[in-house]
């Protein structure tokens, strides 16, 4: 008597190849949450989180860079020592720095949008510098629009207030994000991966 066995494959290789990669996307953004440095003009200090949120959107795109900040967020919450400086809980997802940390989906989302635009995603390295640059930009943008609101109601401070204190105090050092952003999206090493 034989018996034939066939292969059951419950999910695609290509959905584990994503999940694969947007986990390390969100390891990335924690170990970049490392290289935290106070800030001499704001109590929210200056790290290196946003450049993974950058790279997300424009490695994984719209979805799997989102899928990967959302990760990052869950595994934060639940203890692992990701958000600036070692931090861990979630306490940091309801205090000053809040909303910065929730728009990390979201700019992924807009990154990513950008980037690959509506079909299906290609190289990032196939991107105009001029496209990658307004992608990062708009995603810094609106990392920095909900930081400022998230600041000015956990603060309890006026809107203009909280601009000055978490959003223009970082002008340069996201400028040198999204030069570095763009610096390893051009490089043989990120086309080569």
């Amino acid at each position: 008597m034989s018996t034939e066995a066939e292969s059951v494959e419950l999910v695609g290789e290509e959905i584990i190849g994503n999940i694969v990669r947007a986990a390390l996307f969100a390891t990335l953004t924690g170990a970049f949450a490392y290289v935290s440095i106070p800030n001499p003009l704001s109590p929210v200090p200056v790290s290196l989180q946003v450049l993974g949120v950058f790279l997300a959107g424009a490695f994984l795109g719209p979805f799997w860079g989102s899928v990967s900040m959302a990760l990052y967020l869950l595994s934060g919450a639940v203890g692992a020592p990701v958000f600036a400086g070692g931090s861990a809980g979630i306490g940091p997802l309801f205090g000053y720095t809040a909303g910065y940390l929730w728009s990390y989906p979201v700019a992924a989302t807009v990154i990513g949008m950008i980037v690959h635009g509506r079909g299906t995603l290609h190289n990032p390295d196939s991107v105009g510098t001029v496209r990658l640059a307004l992608a990062l930009t708009c995603g810094t943008i609106l990392i920095y629009s909900l930081g400022t609101i998230g600041f000015a109601l956990v603060q309890n401070v006026g809107l203009i207030e909280a601009f000055f204190l978490s959003a223009i105090a970082f002008i340069p050092f996201e400028i040198l994000k999204i030069a570095a952003a763009i610096g390893i999206v051009r490089s043989d090493v990120a086309v080569a991966a």
